[in-house]
Protein backbone atom coordinates (compact mmCIF):
# COMPACT_ATOMS: atom_id res chain seq x y z
CA UNK A 1 0.00 0.00 0.00
CA UNK A 2 1.59 3.31 -0.88
CA UNK A 3 1.65 6.60 1.00
CA UNK A 4 2.76 10.13 0.13
CA UNK A 5 6.36 10.58 0.91
CA UNK A 6 7.58 13.54 3.06
CA UNK A 7 8.62 14.91 0.09
CA UNK A 8 5.13 14.99 -1.17
CA UNK A 9 3.81 16.40 1.73
CA UNK A 10 6.38 18.86 2.29
CA UNK A 11 5.00 20.16 -1.41
CA UNK A 12 1.35 19.85 -0.13
CA UNK A 13 2.25 22.50 3.03
CA UNK A 14 -0.60 25.64 2.40
CA UNK A 15 -3.25 23.63 0.64
CA UNK A 16 -6.51 23.21 1.68
CA UNK A 17 -6.73 20.70 4.27
CA UNK A 18 -9.40 18.70 2.64
CA UNK A 19 -7.71 18.65 -0.49
CA UNK A 20 -4.68 16.62 1.40
CA UNK A 21 -7.27 14.36 3.42
CA UNK A 22 -8.34 13.77 -0.28
CA UNK A 23 -4.81 12.81 -1.84
CA UNK A 24 -3.67 10.71 1.50
CA UNK A 25 -6.76 8.36 1.35
CA UNK A 26 -6.78 8.51 -3.16
CA UNK A 27 -3.12 7.02 -2.37
CA UNK A 28 -3.96 4.18 -1.27
CA UNK A 29 -5.60 2.22 -3.18
CA UNK A 30 -4.25 4.14 -6.11
CA UNK A 31 -4.21 2.28 -9.78
CA UNK A 32 -0.93 3.28 -10.03
CA UNK A 33 1.74 5.30 -8.14
CA UNK A 34 1.30 9.10 -7.65
CA UNK A 35 2.95 11.79 -6.25
CA UNK A 36 2.79 15.62 -5.66
CA UNK A 37 5.06 17.44 -8.42
CA UNK A 38 7.55 19.68 -7.85
CA UNK A 39 5.86 23.22 -7.53
CA UNK A 40 2.32 20.93 -7.22
CA UNK A 41 1.05 23.21 -3.99
CA UNK A 42 0.40 26.09 -2.91
CA UNK A 43 2.77 28.01 -5.37
CA UNK A 44 3.70 32.34 -4.44
CA UNK A 45 2.84 34.79 -7.04
CA UNK A 46 6.89 34.72 -8.04
CA UNK A 47 6.21 30.84 -8.48
CA UNK A 48 3.34 31.18 -10.23
CA UNK A 49 4.97 33.58 -13.06
CA UNK A 50 7.79 31.54 -13.26
CA UNK A 51 5.39 28.71 -14.60
CA UNK A 52 3.65 31.53 -17.30
CA UNK A 53 6.94 32.41 -18.60
CA UNK A 54 8.28 29.38 -18.59
CA UNK A 55 4.80 28.58 -21.04
CA UNK A 56 4.00 25.77 -18.46
CA UNK A 57 0.80 27.79 -17.08
CA UNK A 58 -1.80 29.94 -18.58
CA UNK A 59 -2.43 32.12 -15.04
CA UNK A 60 0.49 34.77 -14.42
CA UNK A 61 0.14 35.14 -11.10
CA UNK A 62 -0.94 39.40 -11.14
CA UNK A 63 -3.70 39.46 -13.60
CA UNK A 64 -5.23 36.24 -13.61
CA UNK A 65 -4.47 34.52 -10.47
CA UNK A 66 -4.33 30.37 -9.86
CA UNK A 67 -5.46 28.06 -7.79
CA UNK A 68 -2.79 26.81 -6.74
CA UNK A 69 -1.78 30.44 -5.14
CA UNK A 70 -5.05 29.94 -3.03
CA UNK A 71 -3.92 26.64 -1.73
CA UNK A 72 -7.22 25.14 -4.09
CA UNK A 73 -5.05 23.09 -6.37
CA UNK A 74 -2.90 20.08 -6.32
CA UNK A 75 -0.38 18.47 -9.21
CA UNK A 76 0.88 14.91 -9.37
CA UNK A 77 3.43 12.91 -11.65
CA UNK A 78 2.53 9.41 -12.04
CA UNK A 79 4.42 6.64 -12.59
CA UNK A 80 4.55 3.10 -14.49
CA UNK A 81 4.15 -0.35 -14.08
CA UNK A 82 7.90 -0.37 -14.34
CA UNK A 83 7.89 2.76 -11.78
CA UNK A 84 9.05 5.33 -14.24
CA UNK A 85 7.55 8.51 -14.15
CA UNK A 86 4.96 8.53 -17.26
CA UNK A 87 3.02 11.12 -19.34
CA UNK A 88 0.84 8.68 -20.54
CA UNK A 89 -3.00 9.81 -20.68
CA UNK A 90 -4.38 6.33 -19.95
CA UNK A 91 -2.23 6.32 -16.54
CA UNK A 92 -3.30 9.86 -15.51
CA UNK A 93 -7.16 9.22 -16.25
CA UNK A 94 -6.93 6.01 -14.34
CA UNK A 95 -5.44 7.67 -11.53
CA UNK A 96 -7.56 10.99 -11.80
CA UNK A 97 -10.56 9.18 -12.25
CA UNK A 98 -9.90 7.23 -8.77
CA UNK A 99 -9.07 10.77 -7.35
CA UNK A 100 -12.69 12.41 -8.14
CA UNK A 101 -13.88 9.10 -6.85
CA UNK A 102 -12.47 9.28 -3.74
CA UNK A 103 -13.58 12.90 -3.47
CA UNK A 104 -16.98 12.25 -4.12
CA UNK A 105 -17.42 9.11 -2.21
CA UNK A 106 -15.39 10.04 0.74
CA UNK A 107 -15.52 13.71 1.38
CA UNK A 108 -18.48 14.45 -0.56
CA UNK A 109 -16.57 17.15 -2.86
CA UNK A 110 -16.44 17.24 -6.18
CA UNK A 111 -12.55 18.23 -8.15
CA UNK A 112 -12.08 19.56 -11.38
CA UNK A 113 -9.41 17.49 -13.18
CA UNK A 114 -7.35 19.70 -15.93
CA UNK A 115 -7.24 16.39 -18.03
CA UNK A 116 -11.17 17.29 -18.49
CA UNK A 117 -10.14 20.97 -20.13
CA UNK A 118 -10.70 21.69 -23.93
CA UNK A 119 -8.27 24.85 -24.48
CA UNK A 120 -5.53 23.68 -22.00
CA UNK A 121 -5.20 20.08 -21.38
CA UNK A 122 -3.25 19.76 -17.63
CA UNK A 123 -3.32 15.91 -16.88
CA UNK A 124 -1.34 16.97 -13.39
CA UNK A 125 -4.04 19.49 -12.02
CA UNK A 126 -6.59 18.86 -9.78
CA UNK A 127 -8.46 22.03 -8.39
CA UNK A 128 -11.82 23.11 -5.97
CA UNK A 129 -13.69 25.63 -7.23
CA UNK A 130 -14.74 28.31 -4.71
Amino acid sequence: MESLTKLSRERLAGVEPLLVNIVEQAILNSPYRFQIAWMGGHRTGQMQLQLFNDKKSKCDGVHKRSKHQDGLAFDIICYDDNNEITWSKDVFTEVAMWIKFIAEELFSTELEWGGDWKNFVDLPHFQLNR
